[in-house]
């Protein structure tokens, strides 16, 4: 039987994405920490969010080494949902921005009653 021998990768890559790993969480958590608000503090967290599990699913789960069939058998229907999730998140603020528009309650109007007895 022959023997199929794995790919082997440097350790030193997976300690220096695992030390940039900890800088982008101390960033994530620096932001909190000085008391960021705003649009600023939530494109500053997606960015951390999202170059963090770039690195996690580049690195440690060996995607990078893999060949592009299977790379983008995962990564494109991942994008499709995500494409998806921000269409319908648009619809429902647009449905909801008609709604509050056209069927906004009447102002409120006094209406005096007379009790006869």
């Amino acid at each position: 039987m022959a023997q199929v021998e794995g790919q082997q990768h440097p350790i030193s890559i997976y300690f220096w994405v695992w030390g940039l790993l900890f800088v982008l969480s101390a960033g994530s958590y620096m932001v909190d920490y000085l008391q960021v608000q705003g649009y600023l503090r939530w494109t500053l967290i997606i960015i951390f969010m999202l170059l963090k599990a770039g690195f996690i699913t580049a690195i440690f789960m060996h995607m990078i080494w893999e060949r592009l069939a299977m790379t983008l058998a995962i990564l494109v229907p991942t994008g499709v949902l995500l494409a998806f999730i921000a269409l319908m998140s648009l619809e429902g603020d647009y449905t909801n921005i008609t709604r509050e528009t056209f069927f906004a309650p009447a102002p409120h109007v006094a209406v005096e009653h007379t009790v006869s007895h």
